[in-house]
């Protein structure tokens, strides 16, 4: 069977780290390029950790391109406080010889769409900038793409603020565009975003694994696991989440997530609720739609995951024991 042909859009960013591990281990992803923008970190930093990172889990090769420094109207704003000097919990690792090109990331994105022997799916873990810039600067190529996966939202609380999750909080604009597209689009929000964790046991086992990768993932995991301390929304018998690296893992194993078909819209305004995704998850219609409002695009919303089957595919990719 052929793989999943996949391209990633990153703000690495510790969890998009782990994220990029997976997909690149994984042998079901064909991963034909990462595109960068501005989110948990600057771009620069974000562009230098995503190729360390890949030349760490032996993709050094893979197109790397960076994109937007910054979003489409709102200020740039980082995560520090959640992923350390740099973007990466402080680590400092080996970046490759850079091979030269200007491409920028949307541009990438175009060519790997065309180039793809089958419609690629979009994995975005990041403020939807670069998404967005595509589908307005390259619409019929973006209608191409199999779906968009993001990982961004909420249909319940938020993290940035009481309602909006951090990717739809930094760039709203982007991430209504995106959901107003048209494309087959599924959100993997806060409401999973936690669920999926992982063990003291499956950090050790990547930490006593003789694969560099593995024992990168396992740093990263343990500066989670102080981050998460006292977070009330990982699962009992876990330290930290899997985040990011959860998305991917929904693309692989689809039938691990539940979600739901519900309309989705972004809001753009409103200093309290800017950022906020609103799910629409009643039975029936209010006032507001009689009268003319939009309900939103319909969007699959993931609402519960399997925890334990996600941590487990993740550990044996990472670990190279899928087979075993």
């Amino acid at each position: 069977m052929m793989p999943l042909q996949v391209l990633i859009d990153v703000d690495t960013g510790v969890d998009d780290a782990l994220a990029l591990a997976f997909a690149v281990l994984h042998p079901a992803i064909n991963l034909r390029a990462v595109t960068c923008v501005a989110g948990n970190a600057s771009l620069d930093d974000v562009y230098r950790n995503t190729r360390a990172v890949l030349a760490v889990a032996g993709a050094a090769t893979v197109p790397v391109a960076r994109g937007a420094s910054r979003p489409l109207i709102a200020a740039p704003r980082d995560a520090a406080h959640v992923h350390g000097r740099n973007g990466l919990a402080g680590l400092e690792l080996d970046v490759p010889e850079e091979r030269a090109s200007d491409v920028h990331a949307v541009e990438l994105m175009r060519q790997q769409i065309l180039a793809s022997p089958t419609p690629p799916v979009l994995i975005a873990l990041a403020p939807l900038t670069n998404v967005a810039l595509l589908i307005r600067m390259y619409p019929e190529v973006a209608a191409r793409l199999e779906r968009i996966v993001f990982m961004g939202g909420s249909a319940s609380v938020g993290n940035a603020t009481p309602v909006a999750e951090f990717n739809t909080w930094a760039d709203p604009e982007a991430a209504a565009i995106v959901v107003e597209s048209g494309i087959p689009t599924m959100m993997y929000g806060l409401d999973v975003f936690y669920s999926a964790a992982v063990s003291a046991d499956d950090v050790a086992a990547l930490e006593s694994s003789s694969r560099p990768v593995a024992q990168l993932c396992a740093k990263l995991f343990r500066h989670l696991a102080v981050k998460d301390a006292g977070q009330k929304r990982i699962p009992a018998g876990t330290i930290a989440a899997l985040g990011d690296a959860g998305t991917v893992c929904s693309v692989v194993d689809p039938e691990g997530l539940t979600t739901r078909r519900f309309p989705v819209s972004v809001c753009t305004d409103g200093s309290r609720s800017r950022g906020q995704t609103i799910v629409d998850r009643r039975s029936h219609r209010g006032e507001s739609e009689l009268n003319g409002a939009s309900l939103g695009q319909p969007v699959d919303v993931a609402l519960q995951v399997d925890a334990g089957r996600y941590a487990e595919l993740y550990r044996r990719t990472i670990l190279g024991t899928l087979e075993s």
